[in-house]
């Protein structure tokens, strides 16, 4: 193996597409609506599964709180009070969710809004 070849072996792995924070969130958002969706379409019998894809939802929501909870946090304080009040009614709504007193269908929304708005778009 030549120098040229182990200098390209190096470096190709670094030539891969790296994700921005934005492209994470939107990833996590997504797999997790999706698991959301799926898991409610089985009806009763994928109770489990919703409660383990809401228990995540929840806890991604908790970190986005968290994140914009933050003085430091770049965002503009009237996107970082919208972004706290959405994970606090999503904490609120899952638990009536998890109690079987409403449906999945707001915190779909919002977490579809929220890709929506990361992809920067409004399909």
């Amino acid at each position: 193996m030549n120098a040229l070849s182990q200098a390209h072996r190096a470096y190709s792995a670094a030539s891969a597409p790296t994700r921005t924070t934005r492209g994470t969130e939107y990833e996590a958002i997504a797999r997790i609506t999706t698991r959301i969706r799926s898991a409610d379409a089985e009806g009763a019998g994928g109770f489990a599964a919703l409660a383990e894809a809401l228990s995540d939802n929840r806890k991604l929501w908790t970190i986005f709180a968290i994140d914009v909870a933050d003085k430091a946090n770049p965002l503009p304080a009237d996107l970082r009070a919208r972004i706290l009040y959405l994970a606090e009614f999503t904490n609120h709504h899952t638990s009536k969710v998890l109690a079987r007193q409403a449906t999945i269908e707001p915190l779909l929304e919002i977490n579809t809004a929220i890709l929506r708005g990361l992809r920067g778009g409004t399909q």
